[in-house]
């Protein structure tokens, strides 16, 4: 049979729509925030999903300097990294990476749970992260989305 309902669609690069998409971190989780941004970076919510190739869309995260973490999170957790030398083992809790940036936690969150290989590391080069209101995105036509709404 020819019909397409026998064919395994694929995407590339005439295929993809790549979107910019804007979401709203005031009063998100940090990890179900982080959790939904991946999916929308890998573009696991579009029908044309592959594994192999970057159809995710442009995503833009806005006040992020709100997001929200439950409990003792802000001092207990501890996020390692480890330089290569004996020794050099590091520990920053999300009280220390906020210091530095909201970006570098967000950015550190959403990294580990993107693939751990080429891919991985050029999807998350798709990611904005703006600690106000303001970004400078305009001119692509950003839709906001509400994470809320997606599962």
């Amino acid at each position: 049979m020819d019909t397409l309902s026998y064919k395994t669609v694929s995407a590339n690069s005439a295929t993809l729509n790549k979107e910019w998409v804007v979401v709203d971190a005031n009063g998100q989780r940090l990890g179900r925030l982080a959790s939904k941004v991946a999916k929308l970076l890998r573009g696991k919510y579009k029908p044309n999903f592959t594994p192999h190739v970057d159809c995710g869309d442009n995503v833009i995260i806005i006040n992020t300097n709100k997001i929200v973490l439950t409990g003792k999170k802000w001092t207990d957790r501890v996020y390692f990294s480890y330089t290569g030398y004996p020794g050099g083992q590091r520990k920053a809790t999300p009280t220390d990476l906020l210091k530095k940036g909201s970006d570098c936690l967000l950015r550190k969150v959403v990294k580990g749970m993107l693939p751990k290989n080429r891919l991985g590391a050029k999807i998350l080069k798709h990611l904005y992260i703006y600690d106000g209101i303001e970004h400078k995105h305009e001119a692509q036509q950003p839709r906001t989305i509400d994470v809320d709404l997606l599962k």
